[in-house]
């Protein structure tokens, strides 16, 4: 049987296209994980991906419903930080400059548990009922980030969880391995 032109050259795509699937299909193979190291992989980011959660006031903590701080991977979220005692009481009352210190020394013990330090801190988030008196104090937050500072939000609010409390400071850290 003789092979026309075209009938030649349809059988020599045929087999140019066969034999690209085929290799490619090879090369496939050998970049491919097995099974078990897939699944070891995706184990490992599940346990580290697990979360921690971090309560600085356990009692008070649970009163209101709230963890203060849950940490995911290398990011860690801390919930809003006011003046208060171990109790839940409210300090400083009245004083803004005292309960932005407050605040802050709150949340260093916070990011003291979990080994960082404010030049971790990616986001600030500040709330308060009366932005007058925090911009007469914040000029403290250069004792706090003495490298950079984080992107920041003020907010002013009619009011916080609790009359007494003047501002509310939330964070977002982010820790690199």
């Amino acid at each position: 049987m003789k092979l026309t032109k075209p009938t030649h050259r349809l059988l020599l795509f045929v087999s140019i296209v066969f034999f690209s699937l085929l290799m490619q299909s090879c090369m496939e193979n050998d970049t491919k994980e097995t099974p078990a190291a897939v699944t070891t992989e995706v184990e490992v980011e599940k346990k580290q991906d697990k979360p921690e959660y971090f309560l600085l006031r356990p009692e008070v903590e649970k009163a209101y419903g709230y963890s203060h701080a849950v940490k995911i991977g290398n990011e860690i979220k801390i919930s809003g930080a006011v003046s208060m005692d171990d109790a839940g009481n409210p300090t400083a009352v009245g004083d803004m400059a005292q309960q932005m210190k407050n605040c802050y020394a709150d949340i260093e013990k916070i990011l003291k548990h979990f080994n960082c330090t404010f030049d971790d801190v990616v986001v600030e988030n500040i709330y308060t009922t009366n932005m007058a008196s925090l911009l007469e104090s914040a000029a403290y937050r250069n004792e706090i980030y003495k490298n950079h500072y984080p992107t920041a939000t003020w907010v002013g609010v009619t009011e916080l969880a609790l009359p007494q409390f003047m501002i509310e400071i939330e964070l977002e850290v982010y820790k690199a391995d």
